[in-house]
């Protein structure tokens, strides 16, 4: 896809990743650093845990959401900034090799009335594993150029 502006954009509009995976190794090596609970990274434990086995850290199911919709393009010229995320939930766990897709709709669109050059997109994320159980949900706003006069 190509970059859109924030006059581009219409709510109620979705776009879908492709799908991606993370591998038990990546999962462990961000948990490691970032989030050490023990169904994150020790195996042993993760197996008697309620999961059953190693899970990925939200935070990691997040990043990679992030990834996944930024790979789309959409916005690759026109972010200026993220404001902030909100409403993050995660009801499901991901687990090693789970296929990934971020499923992203337009929620609102806010254009600026301090700095007519921007204004603000708010965007629902869904991420959904390969058996379309939805493991993430969350919201962003995002500060997004207009589009430029032609």
């Amino acid at each position: 896809m190509h970059t859109r502006y924030l006059d581009d954009f219409s709510v109620g509009e979705t776009f879908e990743s492709r799908s991606a995976s993370l591998t038990e190794a990546q999962i462990m090596d961000f948990a490691l650093t970032w989030d050490p609970q023990p169904f994150h990274i020790d195996k042993q434990a993760a197996l008697k845990g309620q999961f059953g086995g190693i899970i990925a850290s939200g935070f990691h199911t997040q990043a990679l959401a992030f990834r996944l919709f930024y790979d789309l393009g959409l916005i690759a010229k026109s972010n200026v900034i993220g404001l902030g995320v909100d409403d993050a939930r995660w009801p499901a766990p991901v687990r090693p090799d789970d296929a990934l897709r971020n499923i992203v709709e337009v929620v609102e669109i806010k254009p600026s009335s301090s700095k007519p050059d921007r204004g603000v997109l708010k965007l629902a994320h869904k991420v959904v594993n390969q058996n379309d159980v939805v493991v993430m949900t969350f919201t962003t706003l995002k500060i997004l150029k207009r589009k430029p006069d032609a």
